[in-house]
């Protein structure tokens, strides 16, 4: 089987914004063998690495050994513990199964010589079948809503840290996320029913690949899923200090095409909360009305305790 390029190959990296380009490097991990791959972090809003980060440099890896006539329609994944933002992370490549119409891979991301994560993805080739989808949630135009760069500097007082702020849109700066309704860190103390919703998109165009898209998306969708449970408490998340969160696992299944350059619709929800932990579900849709994507996610969600 012929294997395919890393997502960022072939475009000038000259033809994006900055934080954009700095994302998509991120993401065009280095080969150092036939299934092993090395990738490196960028800054966080917590000392670890992002979730998310891993998770779609996981699935670089994983679809760097796949045909690309076979687009991943799925995957899973566990968190096992704290990534280290200052060493490489190796992701180790499993060649599960080639089917003729399905391809399995299994991926170990793995610091210091321990798995700190590890995933499960499934690719198949495009073939026709039953279609039918619910119907897309009403949310307002995302040129209506603000940018992060509008919303956060606005309530810079509501964060203990005054150096939260700058950490978050460093961290989003790749990305256009607009929520659709106030976020937890600023509804703190309030209960609100447990569901959110943001648009997305990369800022700036991408190439066609649909492999870098279905990474992008997987890259986000760890950025706001656990949010609905923290409404559901009145809780403004570990910004304002109120919580110690973590994602423990995370599952998508990718059923129609998209592109993450244009706007995406996250709506997500929070079904339950127990025993120290939240669960999360979302789908993404875009413009246009079809359903794209279907997430979830269960979270640690710990209140600190009173010193």
């Amino acid at each position: 089987m012929n294997d395919r390029p890393g997502p960022a190959a072939g475009r000038p990296a000259a033809d994006h914004p900055g934080a954009l380009r700095d994302l998509l490097a991120l993401l065009d991990l280095e080969r150092i063998e036939r299934d092993i791959f090395r990738g490196i972090s960028r800054p966080a809003v917590v000392p670890r690495v992002f979730g998310g980060q891993v998770a779609a440099q996981a699935l670089v890896a994983a679809g760097r050994t796949v045909p690309d006539d076979r687009p991943a329609h799925s995957l899973h994944a566990y968190f096992l513990v704290p990534g280290d933002p200052g060493a490489p992370i190796v992701y180790e490549v499993d060649r599960i199964r080639d089917g003729r119409s399905f391809t399995t891979r299994r991926v170990v991301a793995i610091q210091h010589g321990r798995p700190i994560f590890h995933l499960s993805a499934s690719f198949q080739t495009h073939e026709e079948g039953l279609d039918h989808q619910q119907e897309m949630p009403k949310a307002p135009d995302p040129e209506t809503l603000p940018t992060a760069e509008e919303l956060l500097p606005r309530h810079a007082d509501r964060f203990p840290d005054p150096t939260v702020v700058d950490r978050l849109l460093e961290a989003r700066s790749a990305v256009d996320l607009r929520y659709a309704q106030d976020p937890p860190y600023l509804t703190a103390g309030e209960r609100r029913e447990p569901r959110s919703q943001v648009w997305f998109r990369t800022q700036g165009p991408l190439a066609d690949d649909p492999l870098l898209h279905v990474c992008l998306a997987t890259y986000v969708s760890d950025m706001t899923l656990l949010d609905s449970i923290l409404l559901a408490h009145g809780r403004g998340g570990w910004a304002v200090g109120d919580v110690v969160g973590a994602s423990l696992d995370h599952a998508m299944w990718f059923h129609r095409p998209f592109r993450a350059d244009e706007w995406l619709l996250y709506d997500q929800e929070s079904p339950s909360s127990s025993g120290g932990r939240g669960l999360g579900t979302a789908k993404i849709w875009t413009r246009d009305g079809r359903l794209a994507v279907s997430v979830i996610q269960e979270g640690l969600v710990r209140v600190p305790r009173s010193r």
